[in-house]
């Protein structure tokens, strides 16, 4: 297992869920109104937006192999790792009717993904990084009660096809270096406990190198486009689609 050191159907039907053939020439543009929010929510709709400017074919985006993503998740280059351009169209102009009708790319996650309802707060308190929830361990990744296993709804077409993106939900919040970023030591310690008996323990299971069949990394708070959400990112390299499903309790979208 390699990790990151320190240094679906919805209930409302979008256009966007459906494929669609890539655009020659696009640029990207979005225009949501900004309203008084929580900054985590406001952050969300930033992160969205983009100014408008020309779109490279997808042949031009590199195709990383699974040595390739190794290699940027033990440097954190975690900024190299993007969808190819035309997801990207598709993936923005989703999250701009998202917004529209949830408010949030977090509303959206809790009420029709996770299934998670946020403990109210006093009216005077703001959740400034995002909802808080009612959880059985403040460890994260230490109940399974607490997390949820999903398919990444919008997989990185950069990865090789041996690459299936896993996320996983976590109601506490992880501990992060406020100058860095990056999770804290003892946060890194919890994840990886958890990712080797969850992913790597079930892999050894079926065969020899386990450990170097899965990666985890969690993303830069710039680099994140659901901020009130805790998640780590979970690659795993040539698995069986029967043990994703068993993981996320989902079937692959592609069926």
């Amino acid at each position: 297992m390699i990790s990151q050191e320190p240094s679906s159907t919805t209930s409302t039907q979008l256009s966007y869920l459906e494929p669609r053939a890539p655009t020659p020439v696009a640029t990207e543009t979005t225009d949501i109104p900004r309203t008084k929010m929580p900054s985590w929510s406001q952050a969300e709709v930033e992160s969205s937006q983009s100014a408008q400017r020309p779109i490279p074919p997808d042949e031009q985006t590199k195709v990383f192999s699974w040595a390739d993503v190794k290699d940027i998740v033990e440097t954190n280059r975690l900024d190299l790792i993007r969808r190819k351009p035309s997801e990207r169209i598709v993936y923005k102009a989703w999250c701009k009717d998202i917004i529209a009708a949830y408010g949030s790319i977090t509303a959206y996650m809790c009420a029709e993904r996770l299934h998670w309802t946020p403990s109210p707060l006093p009216a005077d308190v703001e959740a400034t990084s995002g909802p808080v929830f009612n959880y059985r361990d403040p460890t994260p990744f230490a109940d399974p009660r607490d997390i949820r296993i999903l398919r990444n709804d919008w997989p990185y077409g950069s990865f090789g096809p041996e690459i299936t993106h896993l996320i996983v939900w976590c109601k506490p919040r992880i501990a992060t270096d406020p100058e860095k970023g990056l999770v804290t030591p003892e946060a890194k310690r919890s994840i990886d406990a958890f990712v080797d008996r969850t992913f790597v323990q079930r892999l050894g299971v079926e065969g020899p190198d386990a450990d170097g069949k899965v990666l985890w990394f969690k993303n830069w708070g710039a680099l994140q486009s659901v901020r009130g959400l805790e998640h780590i990112h979970v690659l795993v390299r040539d698995v069986p689609e029967a043990i994703i499903e068993e993981w996320s309790g989902e079937m692959s979208h592609d069926t």
